[in-house]
């Protein structure tokens, strides 16, 4: 596991009428950053996003609905993990789950199956100096989760 990084597995409460979901509460440590931004993107299907990271923001993730292929890879040069690649799905069908990654962290997705709506919530408000981007053929978006 990447130094720094959280999966959440959420508790789903479902019902005839439909499911609830407590994502986060701000009496834990899971938010101890602090949140100030919170977004939401639609992605389409097929469609990548990556590679992306802060340089002082942590991030929270949260597939609302559609499925995607997760990927972050640690490229902090001073990381007892650095160049570790962790993979999973996030989404329809699967354990639903919110995840937490800090910065240097970068992170990219695929959308499997989509529409895809995504919630981010940020410790930061966007700040384009906060960010890094590496194009998505320098780490490639890995889809058998083999870690390497």
């Amino acid at each position: 596991m990447i130094k720094g990084v959280e999966i959440k597995k959420l508790t789903l409460n479902e019902d005839n009428r439909g499911f609830f979901i407590e994502m986060v509460k701000t009496n834990t440590t899971f938010l101890s950053e602090g949140v100030a931004q919170v977004s939401h993107s639609l992605v389409k299907e097929g469609v990548i996003k990556a590679w992306h990271a802060h340089r002082n923001q942590t991030q929270w993730n949260y597939v609302v609905n559609g499925l995607i292929s997760v990927t972050l890879y640690d490229n902090r040069i001073d990381s007892l993990t650095y160049k570790e690649k962790i993979n999973f799905y996030c989404g329809d069908n699967q354990q639903k789950i919110i995840y937490k990654f800090p910065p240097g962290v970068l992170h990219g997705y695929k959308c499997i199956e989509g529409p895809m709506n995504i919630i981010y919530l940020t410790s930061g408000q966007y700040d384009i100096n906060d960010e890094v981007r590496i194009s998505p053929e320098k780490i490639p978006i890995s889809l058998n989760f083999d870690n390497s």
